[in-house]
């Protein structure tokens, strides 16, 4: 399965990738949201800055993948604080998701840049940080 992923911008998240000082992403909410319990190991990650411009520029493969069951804030925040190193999330990264009753965090390797292109948006009228897209053919212009 292929998903795109929206990565904060103002974070550097895709530099951090690549530079591999980020191994790993989170996601959380309140309830069990996109992607929870949808990817994968061996799912590959098409990585897009949300910053409007609109192009895939690199790929990951997951390696690991942790759904929380329903936490407490704290059990939450301990969780996040466990994982920081590969996390490296800034400050309002970090605000946003610690504390969320149930996480998503997905560890990646083999992360490496690929030939820009855009992706058609048009099937996904609720638009989130996280599409699944079954593969990126489907989607590719």
């Amino acid at each position: 399965m292929d998903h795109v992923v929206y990565l904060d911008t103002k974070a550097n998240e895709l530099e951090l990738l690549l530079s591999n000082k980020k191994s790993m992403l989170i996601l959380g909410a309140a309830g069990r949201k996109m992607p929870y319990g949808r990817v994968f190991v061996g799912d590959v990650l098409y990585l897009i800055n949300n910053n409007a411009e609109g192009l895939i520029l690199a790929k990951a493969v997951v390696s690991s993948v942790t759904n929380s069951e329903k936490m407490s804030r704290e059990e939450s925040i301990a969780l996040v604080d466990n994982h920081a190193g590969q996390l490296c999330l800034s400050k309002p990264q970090y605000n946003r998701r610690a504390g969320k009753r149930y996480l998503v965090l997905i560890e990646v390797d083999q992360i490496e840049e690929t030939e820009p292109f855009q992706i058609d948006k048009s099937a996904y009228g609720n638009m989130d940080d996280w599409l699944p897209v079954e593969t990126i053919e489907n989607v590719k212009i």
